[in-house]
């Protein structure tokens, strides 16, 4: 589809091209050709009037013909004068036309270029959303269907099985708002509201947030920020560090801490989140941040709700900042997320 729009557009600028050159090439050779005769009949003049070579008369409506009528010679001298500029205009216009079709054709890429990253994210998007939909769907299909068929299907099992049900809605539920959150953030395309307030107003909120999650792994979260001002979106930076924190939790051993520290660097404020959990494969830190995207060592080695898009959108959020999220992790060892903001004074 993108091949035959490129064409297509290419054809397009084909089109407006070759007609101003074609107008422009058609207005030369008339002006040429008449040009060509202005220079002929002052010529023949100045041979029939050699006492008066500075004054070429005017040919005026009514009046005969003060110039003789064209030779042989002269016939064959503007013919083949015409001939010449035919040829260099077709020249020139042969080279235009391949001029502008390669660079009709470059341009054309330019422009569909976005269009076609957009489209092509949006069917990734659609993609990666159906498969992750299906997962608790099927599951949730999987079991009514078999307990349809029991015989022995009783009031308790009955009771088991819409707990069951109920967890793939709970699943459900969570994906489509996080599919709600991160489109929400990529439509905002910068259009944030943004607002002065203290960067330690934000951390302490988000980690309010946290809090029962923390206390159920018994998870202790240190921090002490100093007072430093930011120009933001405080809903949406609450968010981000939501997302980080239930992460550092989520991935982090009973009994540890999770660590909050701040360093001013020039114009920016870089956060540091710190846990001590099962960390990051080294293969797998360029991907973190793709929607989606989840580690094996996080599947297969914890027990962690999720479908990879928190830190899509924390990414999302940092951008439309101004910001920069990094990660440095190491297997067994944790893992420390930076998030780098401009700061005012």
């Amino acid at each position: 589809m993108f091949h035959s729009a490129r064409l297509k557009l290419t054809a397009w600028y084909l089109l407006i091209i070759m007609a101003i050159s074609i107008s422009f090439s058609a207005f030369i050779y008339f002006g040429s050709t008449r040009e060509y005769d202005r220079i002929i009949r002052i010529e023949q003049y100045r041979v029939m009037h050699p006492a008066q070579p500075g004054i070429i008369p005017q040919e005026a409506p009514g009046q005969p013909n003060i110039f003789p009528p064209y030779t042989q010679q002269d016939n064959e001298l503007i013919e083949w004068a015409k001939l010449r500029v035919l040829e260099a205009l077709f020249g020139i216009n042969v080279i235009i036309l391949l001029l502008s079709a390669l660079s009709g054709y470059f341009l054309a890429g330019r422009t569909l270029r976005p269009i076609k990253n957009m489209l092509d994210e949006q069917n990734r998007f659609i993609t990666d959303a159906s498969h992750e939909l299906n997962t608790p769907l099927t599951s949730l299909k999987t079991s009514i269907e078999v307990n349809l068929r029991d015989k022995n299907f009783s009031t308790e099992k009955a009771k088991d099985v819409l707990q069951s049900n109920l967890e793939d809605v709970n699943n459900l539920q969570f994906l489509s708002a996080e599919l709600i959150k991160l489109t929400q953030y990529q439509d905002q395309n910068g259009n944030l509201q943004f607002e002065k307030f203290y960067l330690s107003e934000v951390i302490e909120e988000a980690v309010e947030k946290v809090k029962t999650l923390a206390k159920k792994k018994n998870i202790s979260i240190a921090f002490d920020i100093p007072r430093i001002n930011l120009i933001g979106e405080k809903r949406s930076l609450t968010e981000l560090f939501i997302i980080l924190f239930d992460n550092a939790i989520k991935y982090s051993p009973n009994k540890t801490t999770v660590n909050i520290s701040v360093k001013k660097i020039d114009s920016k404020v870089q956060i540091f989140v710190k846990d001590n959990g099962i960390g990051i494969e080294k293969k797998d830190i360029p991907y973190i941040f793709d929607r989606f995207f989840r580690a094996d060592k996080s599947r297969t080695k914890q027990k962690a709700n999720g479908y990879g898009l928190g830190l899509s959108i924390a990414k999302r959020i940092v951008v439309l900042h101004n910001g920069s999220i990094t990660v440095e992790s190491q297997l067994g060892k944790g893992s420390t997320f930076i998030v780098s903001l401009p700061k005012t004074k």
